[in-house]
């Protein structure tokens, strides 16, 4: 018996740390196109943008919850055991704004990727605190000390898995994949904090030209590349930038 496939549309958001700011330009452009998402998995930033959607935010003001601040204002030192830096900035704008607490309080559904910490395995999330949840998928490893959940420690979910395509390409007919990450000259400050986000990011860059085909419509906004992995005050272009470049490619495909 051939499966029935629950949704139209689904789109996968990699992460990519202040470069997705991007993601909720991408987002902008498929709307329209008339292409709203019906299901979304994210990992780290993806994990980030992809809660605000399917808690029902515009993608506008998603760039609104996030303009303006700085990486500090999200993320402040701490010289802890397990990490160089506690993100309670970022948990309090998550708790002040989410509409939800967990997952079955949102309007779309929605997957996190993380990563296990003890088995070394991507897991991923549907059920229980949606702001622990997306924490976790958030956790740099050695920069942010790991987040527990249901007895289990997690780090980001881009460690294992980036672009979670797997949890939902069976889920939905057709599947846009947005990746933040492409690899360029980093051009900002150089800091113990750069280093660790710069190698991070570098290897699991490394995996993405294997999944690129499995989604149906892919979009990874070169011009990112001139920007920071840090650079949070920068939302505003690079959220153009994702927007533009959805929109290249979007009216490639529906010119064909």
């Amino acid at each position: 018996m051939k499966r029935t496939r629950k949704h139209k549309l689904g789109i996968v958001l990699s992460g990519g740390a202040a470069r997705g700011f991007a993601h909720p330009g991408v987002l902008k452009a498929l709307h329209e196109f008339n292409m709203e998402p019906e299901i979304i998995a994210g990992a780290s930033a993806g994990a980030i943008a992809g809660g605000f959607y399917a808690d029902g935010y515009e993608p506008e003001e998603i760039l609104e919850l996030f303009k303006g601040k700085r990486f500090l204002d999200l993320a402040r030192l701490r010289m802890g055991k397990t990490g160089l830096l506690e993100v309670e900035g970022l948990r309090k704008l998550l708790r002040k704004n989410m509409r939800a607490k967990d997952f079955d309080g949102l309007k779309k559904e929605f997957v996190v990727s993380v990563t296990n910490f003890r088995t070394g395995e991507a897991e991923y999330l549907t059920e229980g605190d949606l702001v622990e949840s997306i924490i976790a998928s958030s956790s740099i490893p050695v920069l942010f000390t790991p987040v527990k959940l249901n007895g289990k420690l997690y780090i980001d979910g881009g460690v294992v898995d980036n672009f979670p395509v797997g949890p939902i390409r069976e889920k939905c007919k057709k599947l846009v994949g947005v990746a933040v990450n492409p690899i360029g000259e980093e051009k900002g400050s150089v800091s113990m904090i750069s280093m660790s986000v710069r190698a991070f990011h570098l290897s699991m860059a490394a995996g993405m030209k294997y999944k690129r085909d499995e989604v149906d419509i892919y979009i990874e906004p070169e011009k990112l590349k001139d920007f920071s992995l840090l650079d949070v005050k920068a939302g505003d272009k690079m959220f153009k930038i994702g927007y533009e470049a959805a929109r290249e490619v979007l009216s490639g495909k529906s010119s064909r």
